[in-house]
């Protein structure tokens, strides 16, 4: 008999609604009304620290025990500079904004929460952090490179006064996040 699962799991840092708000005003102007490919719904918008997926009771409770122990440093702003591409400009796959202010301190963050992760049992992460909150997704790939080179940088800023454990329900539509535990900066 197989263990109860706990879901489909991440560590993030949600965005407040000011920050989402202008950036889809930000977005509206170099872009107009419609984000090329399929764009991620503004209500999902957040900055992942670890991607853990589908995660077991046992596996869960210790990494929530292990995030508690986290001291991830005092509070910090952050702020959503330039848009980019994966893999390039030419033949974007993803666009995305990039972080700004707040980069050394939130690779900071994510240098705590990987060893807890990997303390309760989950593989390491194998990829370098990229810091990026992914706002569509093109298939086909497309030449972005007129709208990202013409788009302002986006200055807003938000203060990061924790992170957060996410639960995401797939099914039809979109993704729904459910957030299970929050764990303050001091």
């Amino acid at each position: 008999m197989s263990e109860a699962s706990a879901g489909r799991l991440f560590v993030g840092i949600p965005f407040p609604a000011e920050l989402r708000d202008g950036l889809q005003a930000h977005l509206r102007a170099a872009f107009g009304e419609r984000l090329p490919g399929r764009a991620v719904v503004p209500a999902n918008w957040h900055l992942t620290l670890r991607f853990l997926g589908d995660t077991s009771a046992s596996r869960f409770r210790s990494l929530a025990s292990e995030l508690r122990r986290v001291d991830g440093g005092p509070r910090f702003d952050l702020s959503l500079a330039a848009l980019g591409a994966f893999p390039r400009l030419a033949r974007a796959s993803v666009l995305w904004i990039g972080v700004g202010d707040g980069d050394a301190e939130l690779r900071a963050l994510v240098a705590k929460v990987e060893p807890a992760a990997v303390r309760a049992g989950f593989a390491p992460e194998p990829r370098p952090y990229s810091p990026h909150l992914t706002l569509s997704r093109l298939l086909p790939p497309a030449d972005l490179h007129r709208a990202i080179q013409s788009a302002p940088p986006f200055g807003v800023r938000m203060t990061v006064s924790g992170f957060t454990l996410f639960r995401s329900h797939l099914g039809a539509g979109p993704p729904r996040y459910e957030r299970v535990e929050e764990f303050p900066l001091t």
